[in-house]
């Protein structure tokens, strides 16, 4: 018996293929319809039949959540009411693989007269809807993914793309920002790294303050209860280092037989990372990644401690 997983990297490849030949495709008609997206003051109304409906929505959600307002007609709904929905604003984005869906070609009639702009994303140049339409984005597949080249795969696949393609196009045009990202996913964890500031999760209990004249030996017991991996090592309210159970480990390795003499201040780190409370979490793992290290030292404007975050707090 063959390995399913064989026919998966069949279907796999196909799909990719079919991505690819997009490119090729591409012309200044593309140019046009994300500049007449970017230009309106309405929405861009998509519409679809079965699978060509299913994408259809998510690009429509896709859209909706970087920046560019767009919701899914249900060609059927639109024909029998649904239509009051549209306003000359509007941009209406048809989807079909054939270009000959007989409920598009009704939908198309329907709005003829109310000049409202139409984008056809099909997968014929010369269908009947590529021809009714002011625009038209080919989406051409050579053949389906699936085995019998029948069931929509790579046609899906590449529609979906395509409109991964605008959507990014008008995010860039726009200027669209990671925060602006997150005004439209405040309810996600993405959501809250992007809006929450440090202070909203710092640790300001219990900190694990030592000095720079304590023994090692000594200095694990704080280190251990503050249960960061760290202690802070102040003079008075003024920080001079910090000292983390690698730094600790270290010193031991060094010093060997003689580690019960070894001071926090010749162990610790001297330029210890700090950030304000008022920074992003986004911050927080940028600084993370760049220096390698897992917490950092929270600060207010008189570089005072305030507080210790660690990589946990953008974990949750």
């Amino acid at each position: 018996m063959v390995k399913p997983r064989i026919y998966a990297e069949r279907c796999l490849r196909d799909e990719a293929e079919a991505v690819l030949a997009l490119i090729p495709q591409l012309d200044d008609v593309f140019d046009k319809v994300v500049e007449l997206i970017y230009k309106t003051k309405g929405h861009v109304v998509i519409s679809g039949v079965g699978k060509s409906g299913n994408v259809g929505a998510k690009i429509a959600a896709t859209l909706s959540s970087t920046g560019t307002p767009a919701l899914f007609l249900n060609p059927l709904d639109a024909l029998h009411g649904d239509l009051g929905m549209i306003t000359p604003d509007d941009v209406l984005l048809f989807i079909s693989n054939s270009g000959n869906t007989d409920e598009i070609l009704r939908l198309i009639a329907a709005v003829e007269e109310r000049n409202v702009p139409i984008v056809a994303m099909t997968g014929n140049v010369q269908s009947l809807i590529a021809k009714y339409s002011d625009y038209h984005i080919s989406v051409k597949v050579d053949h389906e993914a699936c085995p019998l080249n029948l069931a929509p795969t790579s046609s899906t696949t590449a529609a979906i793309a395509m409109g991964d393609a605008l959507a990014c196009a008008l995010m860039e045009i726009r200027g669209f920002k990671a925060n602006d990202f997150a005004m439209f996913h405040p309810g996600g964890s993405l959501g809250r790294k992007l809006l929450l500031k440090v202070k909203d999760v710092m640790y300001t209990e219990n900190l694990p303050i030592i000095t720079p004249e304590l023994k090692l030996s000594e200095a694990i017991m704080t280190i251990s209860g503050g249960k960061l991996g760290l202690g802070v090592v102040m003079e008075g309210d003024k920080i001079v280092g910090i000292i983390t159970d690698g730094d600790i480990r270290r010193a031991v390795q060094g010093a060997q037989t003689k580690f019960i003499n070894v001071t926090v201040g010749e162990a610790m780190t001297k330029t210890p990372k700090t950030i304000s409370p008022e920074a992003k979490l986004t911050q927080i793992q940028t600084m993370f990644n760049q220096h390698k290290i897992h917490s950092l030292l929270v600060v207010d404007d008189n570089d005072k401690l305030v507080g210790i975050v660690d990589y946990f707090a953008i974990m949750n």
